[in-house]
């Protein structure tokens, strides 16, 4: 992509996302609020892409917007004519919105320009886990070390996080509770 065209590109996908944002919370219906979120994951796979990180991006775009807005759809339809009317929004979940993100973007100051060369990952963390990981693990492959060793716990426990969300929708779904209550007695 030309240097030209990128930020062009990093603002219209960020204004999107803001746009999307704010449909989202002016929703009152649920089919379409669901149908936002998933434009919203898709936008933010595409943003990921763009900043160089594939994986993260293909993640959010397997359950972002697909495997989530898959879900919202069959729990609504499960619970079709039981959605109730919403009341009136407040303003103040918005403004507490926008005020995070304010913080968030004060923050974001202080990093590093993307891909620098110069950033303290680049000059401290990386250089020693390239030197290290073949002598203290055997892998081959570095990333490989890193998520089995290195960051082990941290794997382990996106895991869990993953297989809890899981059995969770099921019993939200009622996926535990139906196949008992199917079978007949004798």
């Amino acid at each position: 992509m030309s240097a030209l065209l990128h930020p062009i590109v990093n603002v219209a996908l960020l204004t999107m996302l803001v746009l999307l944002a704010l449909g989202i919370a002016l929703r009152r219906d649920l089919f379409s609020a669901a149908i936002y979120a998933g434009a919203f994951s898709m936008t933010m796979a595409t943003l990921f892409l763009l900043l160089d990180a594939p994986d993260v991006a293909f993640t959010e775009a397997a359950i972002g917007a697909s495997l989530t807005l898959i879900l919202f759809l069959a729990a609504m339809t499960r619970a079709m004519g039981s959605e109730k009317i919403a009341a009136p929004r407040r303003l103040m979940p918005i403004l507490v919105s926008l005020l995070t993100g304010a913080f968030i973007l004060y923050g974001a100051q202080d990093l590093p320009p993307h891909a620098s060369p110069a950033a303290p990952i680049h000059l401290h963390v990386a250089p020693d886990y390239l030197a290290r990981t073949q002598e203290e693990f055997g892998f081959p492959n570095v990333v490989t070390a890193i998520l089995a060793s290195y960051r082990g716990f941290d794997t382990l426990g996106e895991v869990y996080v993953i297989f809890t969300a899981g059995v969770a929708i099921l019993a939200l779904l009622g996926g535990a509770g139906t196949a008992g209550a199917r079978r007949r007695k004798p």
